[in-house]
């Protein structure tokens, strides 16, 4: 039986502490406090609405590990210093701001000041509720004269007036009287400082990229600062951007005892503070209602009156009716998205809040794209990534299309930016940025950033798979053609023709997903995905001009179309080199990656990892080591152009070699070890990618939800152990269920209806929920599904192979193993000077290329 690399994930098994973290399908429930953990349970507990966002911070303030409010798309640009400058590096860079934040409320009995990390605390639980989109606690605290106070707070970011966050406050002396101080406050956090002029915990502590970038200047500007109506409102301007906002917050008591209340307002600070004198068994209840604006320009008054509109209708509605609104919308999320895994209740909870997490970063983010993070903190600076489209798109084209439809939109609005960049870059058409915010390139680092050019393909890829999901033929050929049609034009000009017995296009100097390996020739998931990004644009030529003649003449002038153009494309799609190794039966991740010297995994101590933080780029480089799924990931979403023996083939040499550095492998290797066979493997990874933030697998939880890892982990589900699969445009089905699961029952939209699909062990049951007949295939059969359920009987889940891939599939045939792996420092990793020329050859110490290099035919001048 194979064995199991410790590189690899963990047996399947429920990794939480459940007598803190209780297993509830419905809600993610704390009944202890701690603060050893802080930043990670900040992120878990975030509210967000996809435009606006509140990291998981106590209602007190402190302690914390990073306070966060978030707004999508708001940003301070910076210049980006380049050790070495060359043309065409990204200029300028931008990074999220840390918003004014509404979520403190401190409370002061006896002027005792109410600290969890120091309180005496008869009872604790917090409770995020995916049904209602709400965040709950309920403290009860004995006080140092030993008064029982009890203390209930609520927490929301409006899914029905997004620009809305609301809070509520209770407190309750159990025993006797007391003196009350509630300081309700909204601080401008972002310039350095907490209230207590103390650095945040999480700045400063070394260097990693995949945090945001500190700032060397003050960001929020003063603009307006002042106590409107009994309203509290700050308004700025980022120094750098421009960008405009502001933050108008209304407070409303309730309480039989005598009270009084004092506003006050400076630039960074507004208070709200309401003094009680409280009678045992009278509570004091605050409902604190925040509405937030902004702008790329727009002066911060005019956001005021903005605000002060939000609030009037929020006023009018009551906090009440708009917790039950807030309801009314996740009930009907979960109706369209829902997974349900039947008595597994802790296994349901998990994916439940992957789930919701999804609902968070997108279901208001309207025409914001969707961060990397969500809005639930500040990793990777607020920015948007290919994840978007390849992991995060999948589940709102299947469940939530119009969510997909705006996302798509945004990328619509970045395409006269994209013409741009591809100008800057010697190309014609339009180059993605690879990270942005505001549509320009950001990426300091173009080797792992702006070389990733499938980006373009990654595009099209999601519009594609949306257009032919929800066969919106309009979106598609109104804007969709003009990015297929320029993405096209770069994969054109980007890849030359060239004679080596046959005649291929390729495509050189790229990076692909795996950012361990960087500018590269033939990247093989950069060419499968141009391929498909090509031939998608000359379906979608082709298809406007027969479809709507009038808009196909309007298309020809908007975008200057010529027929011999879109011949083009076709010619190139077709001779587009894949690379392939005949010996070994493996795509070759690039064209020089099998004569690489492979990493010794195995060999590499556990605190060596990640490798990116512990080694230089070029040593991780020089060898076969992947940093997240590159081919595999090819075979997935291109698996109509491979063979069931070559993506059983390439999964079983590039597995072992894949390090779980990101958390963007492991639901992509769970999809295709369940594909090919690799039960027990599938389910390790698909365990690791569930609880990657739960688990805080990668010790960078607290910097924010891994949102693409949610959306692979619904794929993951539904493609994986459901084995859904969409290519062409054909719904098909080839499940893959897990031994132990005894079913698995999913819904997505086809067409505009919503099909329900229960897994089991034995069977397939299909029912249309909404809408009319789908059509789609179960293992080859074709099916027809209307309102009545229908049943396929399985004849049992694929083949099924124990254990998982062996290191040695990639060590090189007949060559022996220690030859072949090394790790950098190690002796495994050094080839004997006496071994013969062709040996070292063979064991790709020396790169073959070097030996004589074909001198390739001369570039065109670019367009």
């Amino acid at each position: 039986m194979a064995t199991m690399s410790h590189h690899r994930p963990p047996a399947p098994i429920d990794p939480l502490d459940r007598t803190r973290f209780p297993a509830d399908p419905w809600q993610l429930r704390e009944t202890a406090y701690e603060d050893g953990d802080l930043g990670v349970t900040e992120t878990l507990f975030a509210t967000s609405n996809g435009y606006l966002g509140l990291r998981g911070n106590v209602e007190e303030g402190r302690d914390t590990h990073a306070h966060g409010t978030f707004v999508n798309g708001f940003h301070e640009t910076w210049p980006i210093r380049h050790a070495e400058e060359a043309f065409g590096l990204a200029r300028v860079g931008q990074t999220i701001v840390n918003v004014p934040d509404p979520k403190t409320i401190k409370l002061y009995v006896d002027d005792e000041p109410l600290l969890l990390s120091t309180a005496d605390l008869d009872h604790y639980e917090r409770t995020l509720d995916f049904r209602a989109g709400l965040l709950r606690r309920c403290v009860i605290w004995r006080t140092s004269a030993g008064k029982r106070v009890k203390i209930t707070s609520t927490r929301m970011t409006g899914v029905v007036e997004r620009h809305l966050a609301v809070m509520t406050f209770e407190v309750e002396m159990l025993d006797g009287h007391a003196a009350l101080d509630i300081s309700s406050q909204i601080l401008n956090r972002q310039d350095g400082s907490d209230e207590y002029h103390v650095t945040s915990a999480a700045m400063g502590e070394g260097v990693d990229p995949r945090q945001a970038e500190a700032f060397e200047h003050r960001v929020l500007d003063p603009v307006l600062a002042e106590v409107r109506d009994r309203r509290l409102l700050l308004g700025y301007r980022c120094h750098n951007s421009g960008m405009t906002i502001a933050t108008l917050a209304q407070h409303l008591v309730e309480t039989d005892n005598t009270w009084t209340e004092k506003l006050s307002v400076s630039d960074d600070l507004a208070k709200h503070v309401v003094r009680v004198e409280a009678r045992e068994g009278r509570p004091v209840r605050i409902e604190k209602l925040v509405s937030m604006h902004t702008s790329r320009g727009v002066p911060p008054q005019e956001l005021a009156d903005r605000c002060s509109r939000t609030l009037d209708r929020a006023v009018d509605r009551g906090v009440a009716v708009l917790q039950q609104e807030q309801a009314q919308v996740w009930s009907r999320f979960w109706e369209e998205s829902d997974v349900e895994l039947p008595d597994q209740p802790a296994l349901q909870q998990a994916v439940r809040w992957n789930l919701f997490q999804l609902g968070q970063a997108s279901i208001r983010a309207g025409s914001h794209g969707i961060p990397a993070k969500g809005l639930t903190g500040s990793g990777y600076g607020g920015h948007y990534f290919w994840d978007t489209e390849c992991y995060v798109l999948p589940f709102l084209v299947y469940t939530h299309p119009q969510a997909a439809r705006n996302a798509l939109r945004f990328r619509h609005g970045m395409l006269e930016a994209a013409r741009r960049r591809a100008a800057e870059m010697a190309q014609y058409g339009a180059l993605f940025p690879w990270r942005t915010i505001n549509g320009e390139e950001a990426s300091a680092y173009f080797a792992a950033g702006t070389a990733q050019y499938h980006i373009n393909a990654d595009v099209a890829y999601a519009l594609m798979k949306y257009a032919r999901a929800t066969g919106d033929d309009q979106f598609l050929l109104d804007q969709g053609v003009d990015m297929l049609v320029e993405t096209a034009r770069l994969w054109a000009d980007l890849g030359f023709w060239q004679t080596n017995g046959n005649r291929q296009f390729h495509i050189h100097a790229v990076t692909g997903p795996d950012e361990y390996t960087t500018i590269v020739n033939d990247n093989l998931f950069t060419n499968v995905m141009a391929q498909l990004n090509l031939r998608a644009a000359v379906e979608a030529v082709r298809r406007l001009r027969i479809a709507d003649p009038a808009q196909f003449a309007r298309a020809v002038a908007r975008l200057d179309l010529g027929e011999h153009e879109v011949d083009s494309w076709q010619r190139a799609a077709d001779g587009m080199h894949i690379p392939f190794d005949e010996a070994t039966g493996v795509h070759p991740q690039d064209s020089h990656f099998l004569e690489r010297e492979v990493w010794d995994l195995d060999a590499t101590p556990a605190d060596k990892r990640p490798l990116l933080l512990n080694y230089h780029p070029l040593v991780i480089y020089r060898y076969q080591v992947l940093k997240q799924a590159d081919v595999v990931l090819a075979l997935y979403l291109a698996g109509d152009a491979f063979t069931a023996e070559e993506k059983l083939t390439d999964f079983a040499y590039y597995d072992p070699i894949t390090t779980g550095d990101s958390t963007l492998s492991a639901v992509v290797q769970s999809i295709v070890a369940a594909e090919v066979g690799y039960h027990d493997l599938a389910l390790r990874y698909f365990y690791a990618a569930l609880f990657v933030d739960l688990d805080d697998r990668h010790g960078n939880a607290s910097d924010g939800v891994h949102v693409a890892s949610t959306g692979g982990v619904w794929s993951a589900l539904v493609a994986g152990f459901g084995g859904m699969r969409d290519h062409s445009g054909v719904l098909s089905l080839d499940p893959r269920l897990p031994t132990s699961w005894p079913g698995l029952t999913w819904r997505m939209r086809w067409h505009g209806s919503r099909l329900r699909v229960t897994v089991e062990q034995e069977q397939v049951r299909l029912a249309v929920e909404v809408g009319g007949p789908v059509t789609l295939e179960v293992r080859g059969q074709r099916v027809e599904v209307g309102d009545q359920e229908v049943t396929v009987a399985l004849d049992g889940h694929g083949s099924r192979r124990d254990g998982a891939p062996t290191s040695e599939a990639a060590s090189g045939g007949s060559i022996p193993t220690d030859r072949r792996r090394g790790t950098p420092g190690r002796p495994s990793g050094v080839v004997p000077h006496s071994w013969p020329e062709e040996q070292w050859e063979s064991t790709g110490a020396v790169p073959r290329g070097l030996a004589g290099s074909e001198t390739e035919p001369p570039r065109r001048t670019a367009q």
